[in-house]
């Protein structure tokens, strides 16, 4: 008998303790879930930290194509700076419209540079009519930009006459190449 109560016993404890083990704990589910839902908050956080970084990287990439590509402009403008003039004449040639069209759309583009304008002329005249037609042809070449939108606060114009001439030599052909203005970035 004793040995029955033994077996009855363990038959209903047996399967109680085997349910009570396998239930789930209903604040272990909680606890799980809460946790899974932070790592998944904690996820989209680095996520857009990432891409935010991601972005900063790609703005700072174009930023810097951008830098070098002003600065190959400005080389190439600076290789093509020169207009030059016919003999006591200030008007622009339009041989050289394509030229300062394209010192215009640089300038329009950037307005932060500044340019100066020299005007030169060779050393036939006067001093003084020299310094005058030097500075006309200058100011030619400021008014054609203006006309093309430069802002006038990014032009300066000085006029050297004949005191700076590109070649000392006292022919034609360096006449020619005196007769000028300068753009100067």
């Amino acid at each position: 008998m004793r040995f029955n109560n033994i077996v009855k016993c363990l038959t209903i404890a047996l399967p109680l303790t085997v349910l009570s083990a396998c239930s789930s704990n209903l604040d272990s589910d909680e606890n799980s879930q809460v946790d899974t839902n932070a790592q998944i908050t904690q996820n989209a956080a680095d996520a857009k930290i990432a891409e935010a970084e991601a972005v900063k990287v790609t703005a700072a990439k174009r930023a810097a194509e951008i830098e070098e590509q002003k600065r190959q402009e400005l080389e190439t403008l600076r290789s093509e700076h020169i207009i030059y003039f016919d003999f006591d004449v200030s008007n622009v040639n339009d041989q050289y419209s394509a030229i300062l069209d394209a010192h215009a759309k640089f300038l329009n583009a950037n307005s932060d540079v500044k340019v100066l304008v020299e005007g030169h002329a060779d050393e036939r005249g006067t001093p003084e009519y020299n310094i005058a037609l030097g500075e006309r042809r200058a100011k030619s070449i400021a008014t054609y930009l203006e006309n093309m939108g430069v802002a006038a606060s990014q032009l300066t114009v000085v006029s050297y006459g004949e005191e700076k001439p590109m070649v000392k030599e006292r022919s034609e052909d360096a006449f020619t190449k005196n007769r000028r203005a300068v753009l100067v970035y």
